[in-house]
């Protein structure tokens, strides 16, 4: 595999085209795809015609009503009258497409909701976590990047690396962040990103909140690989809460709940290297791109493409959520 530049590593992770300076990508991928809107016209998502095509064979009794506009590329669903409905609604398509095995994405099965936000940051409806890229809608988590103060390393640090379990269903084998994870329905990212840090990396919290700091957020869209297990090409717009932890020196995160293989202390070289030769889960890679950059290391005198790679780790993502008006990072 070549090497990757900064910019190659940002263009994997907010891999969708531009319609302004990727015109021709941008309309070759939008001809493969249907909007999922609200009843008020909100777009929520982005959804394949792969996937539309099986929605409309589920019996309408699972699915509910499905309104398409094919000259606008547009389609409603999961319009029930109460946010329990839709979610009991779309829980229901996505069990019966799990039993028939007609997605192999959902063999991933998590037993975690995420929330799908209409205007004004409501929940319009929760959906099973592994399932999220068949409706294209925005995705929500934390990552957290634990470093330690260590003055005969280059940049006055070390930064915490683990690698992913073999065995698991997404990125297998894959460079981390050293704490990360999916923000479910209803949980604060402050409360997320310490009980990932326990469940992850056997970090206290009574540390995590002495020491974790909230630094603003990332936000991007990605389109899956074979990496992310099961069909390609599922649209992911995401957003991250990013965090910044400076660790003790007498302190090394740890596997707890088998998510991480192992952990290593490594110098921004040797974080740098790894990122150059693919190695990490891509929006990890991402991260770690915005924590060098709010801390000096990346920077527009050793960077040539330092504005479009922060133009693409802050994209405008055309859905409602939190997204809309949180604060963004590479700032501190």
């Amino acid at each position: 595999m070549a090497r990757m530049s900064n910019l190659d590593i940002m263009k994997e992770t907010d891999a969708f085209p531009y319609e302004d300076t990727e015109p021709e990508a941008y309309a070759a991928l939008s001809k493969t795809l249907y909007t999922l809107v609200w009843k008020d016209g909100q777009p929520l998502g982005y959804m394949l015609d792969s996937v539309l095509a099986e929605l409309l064979a589920v019996p309408e009794s699972i699915r509910g009503p499905v309104t398409v506009d094919e000259a606008q590329r547009t389609v409603r669903a999961f319009e029930d009258a109460t946010e329990p409905e839709r979610t009991a609604r779309v829980g229901a398509l996505m069990a019966y497409w799990r039993e028939r095995g007609t997605f192999a994405v959902l063999r991933g099965w998590r037993d975690e909701l995420w929330p799908v936000y209409g205007s004004g940051d409501e929940v319009l409806y929760s959906v099973e976590r592994s399932g999220t890229g068949m409706l294209g809608v925005a995705r929500y988590g934390v990552h957290m990047v634990g470093y330690v103060v260590d003055e005969k390393a280059s940049y006055g640090m070390r930064i915490w690396v683990p690698r992913r379990a073999a065995n698991k269903s997404t990125y297998a084998g894959m460079l981390d962040n050293t704490v990360a994870g999916g923000l479910p329905t209803g949980e604060a990212p402050e409360a997320c990103v310490a009980r990932e840090a326990d469940e992850e990396a056997d970090i206290p919290a009574e540390l995590v909140r002495a020491r974790c700091r909230l630094t603003g957020t990332v936000t991007y869209v990605y389109i899956t690989d074979e990496r992310a297990g099961g069909e390609a090409g599922q649209v992911y717009p995401e957003m991250q809460w990013v965090y910044d932890m400076e660790l003790p020196a007498d302190f090394a995160p740890s596997p707890k709940d088998g998510e991480a293989a192992a952990f290593y202390l490594w110098s921004v070289e040797e974080v740098r290297e790894q990122l150059a030769l693919g190695r990490f889960k891509p929006n990890c890679a991402l991260v770690l791109l915005d924590f060098f950059i709010r801390h000096g290391i990346l920077t527009p005198e050793n960077e040539a493409d330092y504005e479009e790679i922060r133009r693409r780790m802050h994209r405008k993502l055309p859905f409602p959520g939190p997204h809309q008006t949180a604060q963004t990072s590479s700032s501190s």
